[in-house]
């Protein structure tokens, strides 16, 4: 198992970017993933609780580490493992919808990639790169369709990207460029998600700095 100084990214220790990440915004919900996934930071499931109990959960929400930098881009066997042994433990009915986040895409995004803007079945406002996808392909996409209660996965990566397109019995999206770091200068936005509890709705929509919508999408139909 890799050591703690084994975790850097670009000369930053990713542990101490995580470290950082934790204590200073107070607004987020980050966590350290399972030592034995390191140098894959991130990898963490949160619950969505209801709001009229908070032991019962609405929806499940995991986030998985894409790599990157100075490591592989990829979601490993042994992050997908971990996200199998770990969904069939808190959810082994696949009763409760789950949600999933990674950064970089995943091959299946450039096999539903739309060609010459975006049109139906896909839902967006630009779609002027190539996918720019993982190295290769190690399981998590076979787990996640095998998963009837997993309704979407959310990625980023790709600046001039923010399609949702459905493959097999989810769906794939990108974020929305929010902020001024990185290339291209296209207009700034972010991805919103809306989930209603009853009966369960998972609705996403792209929402511009200048404060105009788009490219609203039921998910979980």
């Amino acid at each position: 198992m890799p050591g703690e100084e084994e975790c850097d990214f670009r000369g930053t220790h990713r542990i101490e970017l995580m470290k950082k990440e934790i204590d200073y915004n107070v607004l987020s919900h980050s966590k350290n993933g399972p030592k034995d996934l390191w140098p894959s930071i991130s990898n963490y499931v949160l619950q969505v609780s209801s709001s009229h109990d908070r032991q019962m959960a609405v929806a499940y929400m995991y986030f998985l580490d894409s790599g990157g930098g100075s490591y592989p881009e990829v979601i490993s066997s042994a992050q997908a493992e971990w996200f199998r042994h770990k969904a069939e433990e808190i959810n082994p009915d696949s009763r409760v919808p789950e949600i999933v986040f990674w950064h970089i895409p995943s091959k299946a995004y450039k096999k539903v990639a739309p060609q010459f803007g975006v049109h139906k079945p896909c839902v967006g406002s630009i779609n002027k790169e190539s996918v720019a996808a993982q190295e290769a392909e190690m399981g998590i996409m076979k787990i996640l369709v095998k998963r009837t209660s997993v309704k979407a996965v959310f990625v980023g990566h790709n600046h001039g990207l923010d399609w949702c397109c459905p493959y097999q019995n989810l769906w794939l999206c990108f974020a929305r460029h929010t902020g001024y770091g990185g290339y291209g200068n296209w207009p700034r936005g972010a991805r919103i998600l809306e989930i209603t509890e009853q009966p369960f709705s998972l609705k996403s929509w792209i929402r511009m700095e200048d404060g105009s919508v788009n490219s609203e999408v039921i998910l979980s139909s």
